[in-house]
């Protein structure tokens, strides 16, 4: 009795590991086509996300904004302009470009404006072009909300008008960064973002000598160069890059009169 029970017993187990085996292999199919799935949502993922954070930081993609980066010509010309003033440094800055009779564009942020009115009104007074840099230039830029953004964008306008009886359409977005937001509140502030093609890298390095070779190195005729008039250093490469461009025979224009040459043509 013993015996045929054993037996019995191993009829049993053979025959409920003969049912489960064929279900193994399906099973497999099932997890190996799940995890592939995922896989590939994953790099899908993460290949989307990086495109769309090197278009919010990347302003010459014009991947949220069309910006105006570069002014097409054959002529051998280039736009100087400065961010972030103006500053305890900006007259130096008016000094020298006065003296090498020289007009640039200004991007200026309005809590600035408001601790350097006398500059600021200089500035326009010497003939240069002025353009908005919100009113804060707020390290969180790339969070903030549409609203918001237009708050910063009016409230410089504000200042500007009100310091320098003068308005503008001239837009330039802090750290170049875009995004649907910031997008959104460009088109509804009525503004024109304007870019560069060359960017020194002057609050990023404190070498001198590269920060001048690398705006040299990457000059272009119809170049748009982005500087900050925020240092003794970058007063310095401005000093020898206008020497350069002298030498290489460049003339300059300001990022205004290059937008109403082309509504002309």
């Amino acid at each position: 009795m013993t015996k045929l029970c054993l037996k019995n017993r191993n009829l049993y187990k053979k025959h409920e590991t003969l049912s489960i085996h064929p279900v193994l292999p399906f099973c497999n199919v099932i997890i190996y086509a799940f995890h592939g799935s995922l896989f590939v949502y994953l790099v899908g993922f993460l290949a989307f996300s990086a495109v769309v954070i090197w278009g919010s930081f990347d302003i010459q993609l014009g991947y949220f904004v069309n910006s105006i980066t570069h002014k097409r010509t054959k002529i051998k010309e280039v736009a100087l302009t400065f961010d972030d003033g103006p500053t305890e440094f900006t007259p130096k800055f008016l000094d020298i470009l006065k003296e090498n009779n020289v007009k640039a564009t200004f991007f200026c942020i309005g809590k600035q404006i408001e601790k350097y009115p006398e500059t600021f009104q200089r500035i326009i007074s010497e003939g240069h072009t002025i353009g908005n840099h919100t009113l804060s230039h707020s390290n969180s830029t790339g969070f903030l909300s549409t609203e918001k953004m237009i708050v910063e964008i009016q409230k410089c306008d504000e200042v500007i008008a009100k310091t320098g009886n003068i308005t503008t359409d001239l837009y330039r977005p802090p750290f170049g960064v875009t995004n649907p937001n910031i997008a959104k509140a460009i088109k509804r502030a009525h503004k024109k973002s304007i870019g560069w093609n060359v960017r020194s890298l002057d609050t990023v390095t404190d070498n001198e000598k590269k920060i001048f070779k690398r705006v040299t190195k990457n000059l272009r005729k119809g170049s748009i160069i982005l500087l900050h008039d925020t240092s003794e250093k970058t007063y310095n490469v401005l000093v020898d890059l206008l020497l350069f461009l002298k030498q290489k025979n460049y003339s300059t224009f300001t990022v205004d009169s290059m937008i109403k040459s082309e509504n002309n043509d």
